[in-house]
Order: C-alpha cells, then structure tokens, then sequence
C-alpha cells in the first residue's frame, strides 16, 4: 500500500468523465489500497480516481459508520429522493467548504473489486459522501453545486470527501 498524491484543482483530470473499469484484477485491488490508505492519510471520508491522478470510473468512502468502506466500481445513481443542504469539503480543494443541496437518499448499483454486482442504499451524510465521489467520476466538482461558500469560523466538523 502506498500514499498517493492528491490532484489538486485545478487539473484537466478532475473535470472529466473517468473510464469503464474493465479489469477486475490485482493492479486494480492494489490501487484500491491505496486510494483507503490516501483517504486515511488525509483524513477524508471519500476519494475517487481523479483524484490520485487516474481516469476510472472507481471511488471509496468510509463514514466511519457501520457499512465500513465501501468499494463503487463503475457506480450508477438509479435513485435519489429528498433533500439536504449541508457543508462539503473536497481532498482536491484544500481548505475550502460550501454549503451544498443534494439528495438525502441514494441508490446505487455497483461492482466490487471481485466484479460482484451490488446495490446499495444510502440516507443522509453517507448518500451526501457517495454522490460526492460519483459526481468527481463524471468530472463534475462540488463547486459547481455550492449555494454560498463558508467561513473558518463555521467550520466545525465539517470533514473533506
């Protein structure tokens, strides 16, 4: 396992749609290591590809809840509903927060790193995260969607994805 660096915006890479991810194999669970172990080092709750530099349709988050780390290979939202506006941080813009509206209910198909189909069902600050790190797959950034930008002072607990 080995510590990446992080793209920081702005870079070509982040704006872009990542590819498939056809290779089910150990280079693609060696990256996946070390995307978690990125993640960890930069005390994130979420990292996608793009983020360590490579175009594929692959990201992590862990919430540090039940579900533990959660592995979305060629992820596809297939449901939202609700809403919540909340603070979001990203590893690729350090230091900056904005209050974003998203779903409050998610749900996602996906592949593991064995290349097992699995749906799964998210609410709240997990559906935030993982709508996050798909939205980075499709090179969208959570500065296209803040609604005002906040101050250190309101900053909190507010983690980075």
């Amino acid at each position: 396992m080995a510590i990446r660096k992080i793209v920081i915006h702005p870079a070509e890479i982040l704006e872009k749609t990542c590819k498939e991810i056809v290779n089910f194999d150990k280079k693609l669970a060696r990256i996946l290591d070390d995307m978690y172990d990125t993640m960890i080092e930069y005390d994130g709750v979420g990292l996608a590809a793009p983020q360590i530099g490579i175009d594929g349709r692959m990201a992590i988050v862990d919430i540090d809840d039940d579900h533990g780390t959660i592995e979305m290979i060629n992820p596809r939202i297939i449901e939202t509903s609700g809403e919540q506006t909340d603070p979001e941080g990203c590893l690729s813009f350090p230091g900056l927060y904005g209050e974003v509206t998203r779903p409050n209910f998610v749900k996602i198909d996906a592949f593991d790193r064995k290349g097992r189909k699995y749906t799964l069902e998210a609410e709240g600050f997990l559906a935030r995260a993982i709508q996050h790190e798909i939205d980075h797959l499709d090179g969208i950034l959570f500065t296209t969607k803040v609604s005002r930008y906040l101050e250190d002072d309101e900053l909190k607990g507010v983690e980075s994805e």
